[in-house]
């Protein structure tokens, strides 16, 4: 009997391997162990995807889209450019925390067409973001009123794309996810005026008492 090849099953598939990949890298998953998981046959499986490739770049893609919605959802919340950054941050530090350092590697070495997705939204999304939360710190007198944003944009793009290039942070001398927030918190602290840097600082503490508060 042919599996219906219904959009909520698509999903569901996506999520799942995005999870194993995430945890466990790209290059260790098969699609054999994806279709365990599901508890679906791999015969079943393949009448989504042709094969491992079609899957990964389907699950860059989910991956990519849910990215851009939590921007727009920071975007649209905050009310300064200091906690806009400061949400964005958090959702890198989200996803880092979630994320085996083999992973994008193993993306970048075997899937192309999955990186190239990946690279474009670097490039536009992240970097759009980051010019207009420049802009709009500026305006706000947290960030230094000398800063060209298209110029510190770009170079956050390249940071991001400096920190993928095991000649320059090898996986033996460097963990990638405090490569990532080091250089994070290094870029951001760049853009500070006094005011803004006092602002900033106060963010961590006020995440955590609004976290106690819930639980209280």
């Amino acid at each position: 009997m042919t599996a219906q090849l219904t959009p909520q099953v698509m999903t569901k598939v996506v999520l799942v391997a995005e999870e194993l990949f995430m945890r466990l890298g790209v290059r260790s998953i098969t699609m054999d162990e994806v279709s365990r998981t599901l508890s679906m046959s791999k015969k079943t499986l393949y009448q989504y995807f042709e094969n491992k490739d079609q899957l990964v770049t389907s699950v860059m893609i989910a991956h990519i889209e849910r990215e851009e919605k939590a921007f727009k959802r920071v975007h649209e919340s905050s009310r300064n450019a200091i906690e806009e950054i400061h949400g964005l941050a958090e959702i890198m530090r989200k996803n880092l925390g979630q994320l085996n350092p083999s992973t994008l590697f193993d993306i970048q070495r075997f899937h192309p067409l999955a990186w190239e997705k990946f690279l474009n939204f670097k490039d536009k999304c992240i970097q759009g973001h980051t010019a207009d939360n420049i802009i709009r710190g500026v305006k706000e007198g947290y960030y230094r009123p000398e800063i060209d944003a298209n110029i510190l944009a770009r170079l956050r793009v390249e940071q991001v794309s400096l920190m993928f290039k095991p000649t320059v942070f090898s996986s033996t001398e460097f963990d990638f996810k405090q490569v990532q927030l080091e250089v994070l918190d290094h870029f951001i602290h760049g853009l500070l005026t006094n005011k803004g840097r006092r602002l900033y600082e106060k963010f961590p503490q006020e995440v955590r008492h609004s976290i106690e508060n819930k639980t209280l």
